[in-house]
């Protein structure tokens, strides 16, 4: 009987069968939804195609710190990722493998198929046992050592070399089969009463020279020359007489083979079904870390700072980074980004950040989602240093581009995704706006925008509202003298500054001065008064 050994608590991304099981409900703890990832271009970064990134998004501070130590395993073992990459091929070919043969039953091809299951299997075991045991002692994470030890328990039981030796056997049999003996019994009017397979051959039969071994009625006695084609096989027949003869020769084989089948399929059933489901199940996040690892060393090439988080307490929601960068925007531009330090804090839970287009404002807003949703997929951040609440969700308002005008116009479409998020909004949510509330003149909007400030003040959320409605962060003092004493969390300025009409893309946490850009810009193009007076002057002479 097989040595069954207990798989269910392997994985690379959760640390028991518990936390494995609330992600296969969806309890994750965290929510991360389609759009959020799209506006934060996470699918940029990662492009899984076995399974939806938001499904890997979690809160749970246990789950993201073992996946922390996957990581770190897989940052100074390069080895690992291809390893795991070479999984990935065998794996689908034997989930293929199964549900080509579950449409068979029990038949010579489910057996057959049953057969290069194994021989997959076998392949992968000794991929494992060549690819990952031998650097097994210099892991540190708790996912992969336990998964080397299932790796070396599996590939050195007993029953695993009586499996290899079963299978060559076999293999050598199946694959050899060349040919098979028909006998056919007749009537006394030479009519067929019975037919039936005689022998299964490893050499293919000879055809030889059927009329003249008639005329001269010279039956040698070697079985395996034809003399008489029993029909002009797959020549002018239909596709349905096709199907009956290879249904009757299939049937007969299925026969012989019955005894084989059932014995081999239990085999496969008991030991090759249990001790590969893990690592079907596991195909998923075995492609999430491998496409994760890439992104890092993507980045490391890059010159990108990146960090192991710290990861605190949902409940405390700090957020403090130090040279915090974009990696969306650092991959495109093939280089690091400007860094900029950012934190949450009693001071400011809510900011909004104003400043010149194209100044760092959206970018900005933009790295701190991708630095929560990094640190809660259990990844590296792109900063010096990050110390990290999780929130349970996060929720952009960015332009779409294809908001829904014919019913309610534009304005009236950005106020109703905006109502939306205060639908599920909890004090752990990540709010994050970039110019929204740009189809309305700026005296409605910034009335708008200031009800909704309220609401995330009032919700004690954390949020970020990049826009460039000056008037709105001037009312930042007015909205926290009334929601501050009623227990809303504190607003502040941030302000994406130019340096001697320069954008620097430093985002600073100030007030803001509206006239300070366009004082610096028009000196910077001749059009401040005193510029603009001298070459008047200079005109007249």
């Amino acid at each position: 009987m097989a040595e069954m050994i207990d798989t269910s608590d392997i994985s690379l991304l959760y640390p028991d069968g518990e936390s494995m099981r609330r992600a296969g409900l969806g309890e994750n703890g965290a929510r991360l939804s389609d759009v959020t990832a799209e506006q934060l271009e996470l699918y940029y970064l990662i492009d899984l195609k076995s399974s939806d990134i938001g499904s890997f998004f979690t809160s749970d501070i246990e789950t993201i710190r073992y996946r922390q130590e996957t990581f770190a395993d897989m940052a100074e073992n390069p080895d690992l990722a291809r390893v795991l990459l070479k999984m990935l091929p065998l794996l689908g070919d034997i989930t293929e493998l199964r549900r080509m043969g579950s449409d068979h039953g029990d038949s010579t091809e489910s057996y057959l198929y049953s057969i290069t299951e194994v021989e997959l299997y076998t392949s992968l075991m000794e991929h494992l046992k060549n690819g990952l045991l031998p650097i097994a002692d210099s892991l540190k994470s708790r996912a992969f050592r336990r998964f080397a030890e299932r790796i070396r328990h599996l590939t050195e039981s007993e029953y695993y070399k009586e499996l290899n030796e079963k299978l060559n056997e076999l293999t050598k049999r199946v694959r050899e089969i060349k040919s098979i003996t028909v006998g056919v019994n007749l009537d006394s009017q030479l009519r067929p009463e019975h037919a039936g397979v005689l022998s299964i051959n490893n050499e293919y039969f000879k055809s030889g020279e059927i009329l003249d071994k008639i005329l001269r009625l010279d039956f040698k006695n070697d079985e395996m020359t034809c003399i008489a084609s029993l029909v002009p096989f797959r020549r002018n027949q239909s596709e349905n007489q096709q199907m009956a003869l290879s249904f009757a020769f299939n049937s007969a084989i299925n026969e012989v083979f019955k005894t084989s089948i059932r014995s081999w399929r239990k085999v496969v059933q008991v030991y090759v079904l249990e001790n590969t489901d893990f690592l079907i199940r596991m195909m998923p996040e075995i492609e999430f870390v491998v496409k994760a690892a890439e992104l890092m060393t993507r980045l490391r090439n890059q010159g990108c700072r990146l960090c192991r988080p710290e990861i605190r307490p949902m409940e405390e929601k700090c957020f403090t980074a130090r040279n915090l960068g974009n990696p969306v925007v650092a991959l495109k531009i093939g280089g690091e980004t400007v860094p900029n330090d950012f934190s949450f804090d009693e001071e400011g839970m809510i900011f909004v950040i104003t400043g010149p287009n194209r100044g760092g404002k959206s970018v900005m807003t933009c790295a701190v989602g991708l630095a929560f949703v990094m640190a809660q997929l259990g990844l590296y951040v792109c900063a010096e240093s990050a110390v990290i609440s999780p929130c349970d969700c996060i929720y952009t308002h960015f332009p779409t581009g294809s908001e829904d005008t014919i019913d309610k116009g534009r304005l009236g479409e950005e106020c109703a995704r905006l109502n939306s998020i205060f639908e599920t909004l909890t004090e752990y949510g990540l709010a994050l706006l970039d110019e929204s509330l740009s189809s309305t003149g700026s005296y409605e909007a910034s009335y708008i925008a200031g009800e909704v400030l309220q609401g995330f003040s009032m919700a004690r959320c954390r949020c970020i509202f990049s826009t460039h409605l000056h008037d709105l962060a001037a009312s930042v003092d007015r909205i926290n003298g009334e929601c501050v004493p009623r227990g809303g969390v504190k607003i502040d300025n941030m302000v994406a500054a130019i340096d001697e009409g320069e954008r620097s893309f430093k985002v600073r946490r100030a007030r803001p001065d509206g006239k300070s850009y366009a004082r610096d810009i028009a000196e910077k193009y001749g059009l401040s008064f005193e510029r603009i007076m001298t070459r008047i002057e200079e005109n007249r002479k």
